[in-house]
């Protein structure tokens, strides 16, 4: 009997291409988008924090009162798949190097255990996205680094990269079914293609030649790796003008208690070279991390005012069981940490609204949707615009000249602007 199955997705831009991925190998039963209906819900899950943790235990246990079988996959597989299992709060765990098999398993009545391994290359292609206009596209899994606070490269593993021809093979295709922007994700995009005497740059230049293809976005980055390949292509219309580079912290000795591989000064130079070539930067901050005294914080934040920062993914440190930090004993008072993540999240915002405002290029925008009677998108700097028309312009390509500039973001009503 076929069984409807639903997808729940939590964490990141990779989750997503993942959920996709499996959702191509469903053959003998009917995905739905309705959770309430669901025989099955196949959960792709993120575990990168302890409160991830918590929130997938809520969900489960929310979704098992209503007697659906609960499949896990994603990285909470590998962190807390055998403890659901073994207290039997789940009917199955599927490891990423599984997908191929989730018909079948879910066809079956008996409970299953299929982590499989962390060296898995996925070699099927994703050629439709439900509900995005826009395309992700997974160009490597795992991470070869080893920050004191994170849990990824134990549950994801080692770096490792897509055929390069594969990947273009995939931009092809969506190109092909209509997608104009697509977004590269994986683990550590940055390190793509390094075991294989190649580089992003390199791979960029190659997705830069297909047809259709308006717009490349790209997941965090880490500042090494930035290089040369990388910077031969930071003119070319098509890549996005807003980069997002993991800082993490803006002090050295902070940097080298995470065992991050950057460094404050050359950080700030290579932030500096493209913020002068126009680009909208953004980055990842973690405060409150153990070890980050007044004096470090205070001299940190004279350092991060000279980062020209436009977006900002900022969050108070939270030990992640199994990490060298989870033992550091050190605690910083929540309260101080509230304050340091508000001054950050601040200086940024007042730094993206200053950008919006001096800013003399057209905006190029793909609207995405329409919410609260505005059609919303983002523009090349990844700047939210809100848009009122009286036509239907959702997923269309549009280019604004005129516009308000808001504190929230930009706004615009079509008709007005010419």
């Amino acid at each position: 009997m076929k069984k409807k199955v639903y997808f729940k997705t939590f964490g990141c831009r990779t989750n997503i291409y993942d959920t996709q991925l499996l959702k191509t190998y469903i053959k003998d039963h009917i995905v739905t988008q309705n959770e309430q209906e669901a025989d099955v819900i196949v959960i792709n899950s993120c575990t990168v924090t302890n409160g991830a943790d918590s929130g997938l235990r809520s969900y489960i246990n929310g979704v098992k009162k209503n007697g659906v079988k609960v499949i896990l996959t994603g990285c909470g597989a590998v962190s807390k798949g055998k403890d659901f299992f073994d207290k039997k709060e789940i009917f199955g765990v599927l490891g990423a190097s599984n997908k191929d098999k989730i018909n079948e398993l879910i066809s079956q009545d008996k409970a299953f255990y299929e982590l499989g391994n962390l060296r898995f290359i996925d070699t099927k292609i994703v050629s439709n996205y439900e509900n995005h206009t826009k395309a992700f596209v997974k160009i490597q899994e795992g991470c070869d680094f080893a920050c004191s606070y994170c849990i990824i490269p134990s549950v994801r593993g080692k770096s490792r990269s897509m055929p390069s021809e594969e990947i273009i093979k995939q931009i092809k295709l969506l190109a092909q079914n209509g997608y104009s922007e697509v977004v590269l994700t994986g683990t550590n995009i940055g390190s793509y293609g390094l075991k294989d005497k190649t580089t992003l740059g390199k791979l960029l230049q190659e997705i830069g030649k297909v047809n259709g293809i308006k717009r490349v976005r790209l997941g965090s980055l880490e500042p090494a790796q930035i290089d040369e390949s990388f910077k031969e292509i930071l003119d070319e219309s098509w890549l996005e003008k807003h980069l997002h580079i993991a800082l993490q912290h803006t002090h050295e000795k902070m940097l080298r208690i995470m065992r991050r591989r950057s460094h404050t000064q050359n950080d700030l130079a290579l932030f500096n070279e493209l913020s002068q070539k126009g680009f909208a930067l953004g980055t990842d901050f973690i405060v409150a991390h153990p070890g980050e005294s007044e004096l470090i914080w205070q001299e940190a934040l004279e350092n991060f005012k000279q980062f020209k920062l436009t977006h900002i993914h900022a969050f108070i440190f939270s030990p992640r069981d199994g990490t060298h930090s989870a033992s550091m004993s050190e605690r910083i008072n929540g309260e101080i940490a509230k304050e340091r993540l508000n001054i950050l999240k601040d200086i940024v915002a007042q730094n993206n609204y200053e950008f919006r405002k001096n800013q003399k290029d057209t905006l190029e925008i793909l609207v995405e949707s329409k919410k609260d009677g505005f059609y919303e998108g983002y523009d090349q700097f990844f700047n939210k615009i809100k848009i009122t028309s009286k036509e239907d312009i959702a997923k269309q390509w549009i280019n604004i000249e005129k516009y308000e500039c808001k504190e929230d973001c930009n706004y615009v009503r079509l008709g007005d602007e010419k």
